[in-house]
């Protein structure tokens, strides 16, 4: 995106893989809920996790080294106009599918165009910016652009590349159990419908060889198990059926490891670190419902959650804040008001920003006791200037309404807590808001409904997590953009629709350096989080893994990104006994 990238023309492996690592060998992962679909790239269905990650692969690989750079891998070289307005791609020759057919031109455009027009919602931003596609050679295709943004070229190199004759015909929207064919390292060997998955490394994979591949995709079997909840993922775990498993509570990590497989040696505990943007992770407040258009509300919402004492009884106080989106890394918001090019971005919009988003905005301390009085004092004076009063017991608006609302939970848990976690940290903060009149209930849903009702918005508050890379872009439109909010599927489950937030999006993908970009970054970190949208709990800036000993990782090079998709089990290896 900026200057060069930091490997040289011809180099020889990625400086964070271990590139005499054996191969061989099996990985078993756990996953919680089930699925129904091997298309992780439409709306329909819940896709089985692995399919996008071991069976396709993109034009260009992202490093998990260096934000915002890409390098070849099913293309040979790649040609932009110094403005970015066209971006050209050559395949390599040599490219081909685990069907043995080669990877043409004419696959790389039928993909594009139809995800661009049938697949999920995440692909339709970027494809709205295409003018033209076209073959330009029988290697080559050219993407022209109609409208200027300096990312699009990169994203285009991130597209999934499907084999056109197995899917041209059929109705791409659906949901499907076919196996994919794609290029990729793995193919997808046994399917269990919602209970299992494994995929076999190719032995004829016509990339193994390829710099960017030299010390990755070393395992010959990677299986995936669903379970009905995370106990169950780590029971599994002990029992020795899953091989790694990752640990989201410190407090678990610290005293419920004594079990057999870890006192006999025969797994071990490992932490990563790492240095990404700790993300948004906590309950999200659904601004479509007016309960919570008012940020005055939203406000009250987060004086009432007291978060120090939830981390210290639920984690012995072992999470930092999650204060910011973009905390823990360089791109965050810094404390006070905001200057320099990050306060010219915001001065056009100010007058219509919740306070605190130039001048600076924090979020409340909270009390080591169980009844934070101070924070609650708050939140009934804001809920007060918001119209709304306790009379009875009951909080309610002028015309007698009272303050009613659901919590929306997963059953199965998600990708950074278990369900048990969630619904604890629901059920300490529903107490809470009974202090101030409100009536919240909590509902569990099954992955599937959960999935389905979110996918719709249909909810008040739910748990809510969005990871956040060094390197963002277009996909924040998709994330907080005023057309996603109304786009079903979107991650744009607060429903926000802020003319700030698209301007500074719209600076960041045409920064011309990081100077540039860092401030625009750091703006919509301010539009963001002083807009009240997410009660954040907290987050860990390491990954807790614990593994079979016979498992590695290149740990003397461990990547900026740490623990990241691309990382496990992608860069893993199994020792030989």
């Amino acid at each position: 995106m900026y200057g060069e990238p930091a490997l040289p023309p011809g180099f020889s492996v990625l400086p964070y893989v271990n590139p005499d690592a054996p191969r061989g060998g099996t990985i078993r992962l756990a996953e919680p809920g089930g699925f129904d679909s091997l298309k992780p790239w439409v709306l329909k269905g819940n896709a089985a996790w692995g399919v996008g990650v071991h069976v396709t692969e993109t034009l260009m690989y992202r490093s998990l080294d260096e934000p915002f750079t890409l390098y070849g891998l099913l293309a040979a070289s790649v040609e932009t106009a110094a403005d970015r307005s066209w971006v050209e791609f050559t395949l390599r020759p040599e490219a081909r599918f685990s069907d043995g057919s080669p990877v043409t031109v004419d696959d790389v455009i039928w993909s594009f165009r139809t995800l661009g027009t049938q697949g999920h919602p995440r692909y339709r931003a970027a494809w709205a910016k295409v003018a033209g596609i076209e073959q330009t050679g029988d290697r080559s295709l050219r993407i022209t652009f109609s409208e200027s943004d300096r990312e699009l070229p990169l994203l285009m190199g991130m597209r999934p590349v499907l084999k056109k004759a197995q899917w041209e015909g059929k109705d791409f929207a659906a949901s499907s159990l076919e196996p994919p064919v794609g290029s990729g390292p793995y193919v997808v060997d046994e399917v269990d419908p919602g209970r299992s998955i494994t995929f076999r490394r190719n032995s004829e994979y016509w990339g193994a060889d390829l710099p960017v591949n030299k010390g990755r995709n070393n395992v010959d079997v990677i299986r995936y198990d669903y379970f009905a909840d995370a106990n169950a993922m780590f029971e599994a775990f002990k029992a020795g059926e899953v091989t790694i498993w990752r640990e989201l509570s410190a407090l678990k990590w610290t005293q419920e490891y004594d079990f057999p497989v870890i006192q006999r040696g025969d797994a071990v505990k490992s932490e990563i670190p790492n240095r990404r943007p700790s993300g948004i992770m906590g309950f999200v407040m659904n601004t479509r419902n007016p309960l919570f258009a008012d940020w005055r509300v939203r406000q009250a919402m987060i004086e009432a959650f007291n978060f120090r004492f939830i981390n210290a009884t639920l984690n012995g106080g072992k999470d930092q804040r999650i204060t910011s989106y973009f905390s823990n890394s360089a791109l965050a918001m810094q404390p006070g008001p905001a200057t320099g090019r990050e306060a010219a971005l915001l001065q056009p919009f100010a007058a219509d920003l919740p306070p605190g988003t130039v001048d600076g905005y924090t979020l409340p301390d909270g009390s080591d006791r169980a009844l934070d009085r101070a924070g609650l004092r708050r939140a009934i004076d804001l809920l007060e200037q918001a119209g709304w009063t306790v009379r009875d017991g009951i909080l309610q608006d002028a015309d007698g309404r009272p303050f009613a609302f659901e919590i929306l939970l997963n059953q199965s848990g998600t990708a950074m807590r278990s369900a048990s976690e969630t619904q604890q940290i629901a059920d300490i903060y529903v107490q809470a808001l009974r202090n101030l009149g409100m009536q919240a209930r909590i509902t569990l849903l099954d992955s599937a409904q959960f999935v389905q009702r979110t996918n719709e918005f249909q909810f008040d508050m739910t748990w809510y997590e969005r990871a956040l890379s060094l390197s963002p872009g277009n996909e924040q439109l998709l994330y907080w953009g005023a057309a996603a909010a109304d786009q079903p599927g979107s991650r744009n489950w607060m429903g926000m629709k802020s003319p700030a937030a698209e301007a500074v999006i719209a600076a960041m993908v045409n920064s011309q350096n990081t100077q540039e970009f860092t401030a625009a970054v750091r703006a919509l970190d301010r539009i963001l989080t002083a807009g009240r949208y997410v009660i954040p709990v907290g987050f860990s800036p390491v990954s807790r893994l614990a593994h079979t000993a016979d498992l590695r990782y290149p740990d003397r090079t461990t990547p900026l990104y740490g623990d990241w998709p691309g990382f496990m089990p992608e860069l893993w290896w199994q020792e030989a006994e």
